[in-house]
């Protein structure tokens, strides 16, 4: 475990640099990721890919499968590897605040 600061901000976070604690996800955890995502810009559809991972996570405890994820957005799966070049389970989750997934995300 280790703790990661970002414009004043601290973040408990694993080995891979996944937020420890849902509750702790605010706006600076998207700008902290953003960059090391190398993404410019947050744009709706990144928003719209944040919202949906964040409801079905409070909703159900873990991170929907793929064709979830890709059938409610409507996204399909390149798509969703344009917005999140890290891909939906490493860069779209982490920058939602979930925790590591340990499936087919």
């Amino acid at each position: 475990m280790a703790i990661l600061e970002f414009k004043g901000k601290k973040f408990e976070v694993d080995e891979d640099g996944f937020l420890l604690k849902f509750e702790e996800w605010n706006p600076e955890w998207v700008e902290f990721v953003k960059e090391s995502e190398g993404i410019p810009v947050i744009t709706e559809n990144h928003q719209k890919v944040i919202d949906f991972l964040q409801d079905y996570y409070k909703k159900n405890g873990i991170a929907p499968m793929v064709r979830i994820l890709s059938k409610v957005t409507g996204y399909k799966l390149k798509e969703i590897y344009e917005l999140f070049p890290s891909g939906p389970g490493k860069g779209a989750c982490k920058m939602a605040g979930l925790p590591k997934p340990t499936g087919c995300v």
